[in-house]
């Protein structure tokens, strides 16, 4: 099993500045000696910062984004909620081609995700006909989930330190890396040469937002509330380039003949369904219905159908093998 860490730096400089912040606080001017009760009062709230951040680098270095309850069949009080209003609200893309789009010629949302969602929904409502897909934006996925709005969210949603935080996730189910989307005309080989001093688009809330600040080397970024706007930037020449992570960055060069995507990958990561923390039971149902999903090939089977023709790899690369 792997594990995934994110960096604690942020933490402890924050401590540290709330140390120093205490201590400057409690004494009178510059130079001035400080009192006996100005050195009691801070000898403890600089000892309770830094106690804090070493928790907090802690819970990071500990962190296990492949980590998730046990999958069961059992129906426990959340599910049971579910079934009792008799509708389960999954949140969906319907931008993302290949992933989760509407059909312009049928109306419907179809690609990988939503097979799995629908898959999901079938399992624990035992009727498909109680299942309702949708439409989140990407900014807005977390916020739905802690709201009400939806039950699930199965959409392309990469498993993270921070937003373990706020939801829970499933075991992993695609293994996925962030990429970069030029024009055909740009020059641009590497990820470096598309982000350098450029204009780069990117998904609100989305992890090329993450990627993109750390690199630190993007003349601008533009935020837009769906990863699909980004292309229509890049086609109107607003944006010289998109991060995406790589099952969009293919699904948008195969939606347009006129964008390539540049050599190189950043920030291996992986995707699971998210869901309220507090309904331990409906994430161990996920679970077992993730775990069947695969057993059974219908997730191989829709990888061949929705992503291989565009993914250009067999489905096992990216299946995270952590059942």
């Amino acid at each position: 099993m792997r594990k995934r860490t994110v960096p604690t730096r942020s933490a402890a400089a924050v401590a540290l500045l709330t140390a120093g912040a205490v201590v400057l606080a409690g004494g009178g001017p510059v130079g001035a000696a400080p009192t006996a009760a100005t050195a009691a009062g801070t000898a403890p709230q600089a000892a309770q910062a830094a106690e804090a951040a070493q928790a907090a680098q802690q819970d990071q270095a500990d962190c296990d984004i492949t980590k998730s309850v046990p999958p069961s069949t059992e129906d426990g009080p959340a599910v049971k909620a579910i079934k009792a209003k008799r509708t389960l609200v999954i949140g969906v893309d319907q931008n993302s081609y290949r992933w989760g789009a509407r059909n312009p010629n049928t109306g419907q949302i179809e690609g990988f995700d939503i097979d799995l969602a629908r898959a999901i929904g079938t399992a624990v409502m035992g009727d498909a006909d109680k299942v309702v897909l949708k439409p989140v934006a990407t900014a807005d996925r977390i916020d739905a989930i802690k709201k009400g709005r939806v039950d699930l969210i199965v959409r392309t949603m990469t498993i993270n330190c921070k937003r373990m935080e706020d939801v829970a996730f499933s075991k992993p189910y695609f293994n996925i890396s962030q990429r970069v989307l030029v024009p055909k005309a740009s020059p641009a080989k590497t990820i470096d040469d598309a982000v350098k001093g450029r204009t780069v688009c990117v998904a609100d809330g989305g992890t090329g937002q993450a990627v993109i600040k750390d690199m630190n080397t993007a003349g601008q970024v533009v935020t837009v509330g769906n990863q699909l706007d980004c292309l229509v930037l890049m086609q109107l020449g607003k944006v010289d380039a998109t991060m995406t992570d790589n099952g969009l960055a293919a699904g948008q060069a195969a939606q347009d003949q006129t964008v390539r995507i540049v050599d190189g990958e950043a920030q291996p990561e992986v995707v699971g369904v998210a869901m309220l923390k507090e309904s331990p039971d409906l994430t161990a149902r996920v679970n077992q219905v993730l775990a069947d999903y695969y057993a059974r090939g219908d997730w191989a089977r829709s990888y061949d159908r929705w992503l291989k023709p565009y993914m250009l790899n067999d489905a096992e690369r990216f299946w995270p093998g952590t059942r």
